[in-house]
């Protein structure tokens, strides 16, 4: 990935990946739980151009996630260093390439609504990180990307994805800086195990970037 991520202009990883210290706390997890933290924006993305959006809430409904669909969801915004740094930007040309070129022609949009999302889940002596706490889901897009930007000193995470029957497709770990998967929303599940410190008395965190493509 680090190679084909740099052909888009990818650079400055480091200041990027620091940029996960400053995340707020998702006050919207209907599980009562402390242990994400999140930012969130919206782009509108072309093969000529990469435009932010004005900020605006996240929205799923429940039919896909059951815990915490069906509310608008304001979480803050990405910083603007970031929102416009090239390696975000560099993430979304390939990501555009991608599944620009999955779509069929007829239905490819003149534009892709395209939401990015920073997310930090945090794991603790007794208190396990839920990176997918609504459980085995689809996202209600078209396609999704998840990029591991960070583990630090984290058991687990292992990433499931299921066929539209539930049968067991794949199981594998995103472990270093970059490591990717690339989720075809309408043809399976996907979802994260939880995350347990390495130290029986420590703490640890997982730190996604995720970004979803819908016509």
């Amino acid at each position: 990935m680090e190679p084909a991520l740099r052909a888009q202009g990818l650079n400055d990883w480091e200041r990027f990946a620091r940029s996960w210290d400053d995340l707020g706390l998702d006050t919207y997890m209907a599980d009562g739980g402390r242990y994400r933290r999140r930012r969130h924006g919206a782009y509108a993305v072309t093969d000529a151009a990469i435009m932010r959006k004005p900020h605006q809430p996240h929205y799923q409904s429940r039919d896909y996630n059951p815990l915490n669909g069906g509310i608008e969801r304001w979480f803050q915004p990405i910083a603007p260093a970031i929102g416009g740094h090239p390696a975000l930007l560099g993430i979304l040309r390939l990501a555009f390439r991608i599944f620009d070129a999955l779509t069929p022609a007829p239905t490819r949009p003149a534009a892709w609504h395209v939401e990015v999302h920073q997310f930090r889940v945090e794991a603790r002596s007794g208190q396990p990180g839920q990176p997918t706490p609504e459980g085995l889901h689809r996202d209600g897009v078209d396609w999704v990307l998840v990029l591991l930007v960070a583990r630090h000193g984290v058991a687990s995470g292992a990433t499931d994805i299921l066929d539209l029957e539930h049968r067991p497709l794949g199981r594998f770990v995103l472990t270093d800086p970059m490591d990717t998967a690339l989720v075809d929303d309408a043809r399976v599940f996907h979802g994260v195990t939880p995350i347990t410190p390495l130290e029986p008395h420590g703490t640890g965190h997982r730190d996604v970037l995720v970004v979803t493509f819908r016509r």
